[in-house]
């Protein structure tokens, strides 16, 4: 059957999904009409396209099992100069986040992958443009602010045109999602301002 290549995100919802998208795309960035706007949550990852029945079941188990919490985006950040990537900055709902993409990637499960950095949920506006308009990206997004209720995620393909579509939404049951209490230590504080590989 062949591999696919899949991601799981959080999509932002509209208005703000194509208010970025446009602006992602104004600053000169090419990919944008091809990638919704988005928190990554599992970044590209290539499978047998054979395990989709299974990744799906795994998708729906998790999001049974975790409840809806708020989102909020305020101001911008970069992971320059190690990738060249602006972003809108994730100011509430990271620790949620973290938490999520930790079950989505479980070890037992099949979504099971290494991450070259850690975890650092963001909202990517500008990647691999020029230096002036990554610049332009962070000044003119460094008020920006969007705020609402996840109450979900979905899986997402890449076309060979390069092209991500929605496969299909996981909305969350009402089971209790708890943030172990290590995600708000300093530690953890710091290993979320690492920089990361951008998605």
């Amino acid at each position: 059957m062949g591999t696919v290549t899949l991601g799981v995100s959080i999509a932002v919802p509209e208005p703000y999904g194509s208010q970025l998208q446009e602006l992602r795309a104004g600053f000169g960035d090419a990919a944008a009409h091809g990638i919704p706007t988005h928190v990554t949550l599992v970044p590209p990852t290539e499978v047998e396209a054979e395990r989709l029945p299974q990744i799906r079941a795994h998708l729906s188990e998790v999001a049974a099992s975790f409840r809806t919490f708020g989102m909020r985006l305020a101001g911008t950040g970069t992971f320059r100069p190690l990738s060249p990537v602006v972003f809108v900055q994730v100011v509430e709902g990271a620790p949620d986040c973290t938490l999520l993409q930790g079950r989505v990637r479980d070890p037992e499960g099949p979504l099971d992958r290494e991450l070259a950095f850690p975890y650092h949920p963001h909202v990517t506006v500008a990647h691999g443009i020029s230096e002036e308009a990554m610049d332009q990206a962070f000044t003119t997004l460094a008020d920006y602010a969007a705020a609402w209720v996840c109450e979900g995620f979905a899986l997402y393909e890449q076309g060979s045109d390069g092209v991500w579509r929605k496969l299909r939404e996981y909305p969350f049951g009402t089971g209790p999602a708890t943030v172990p209490p290590q995600l708000g230590s300093p530690a953890d504080a710091a290993a979320a301002e690492a920089p990361v590989r951008p998605s």
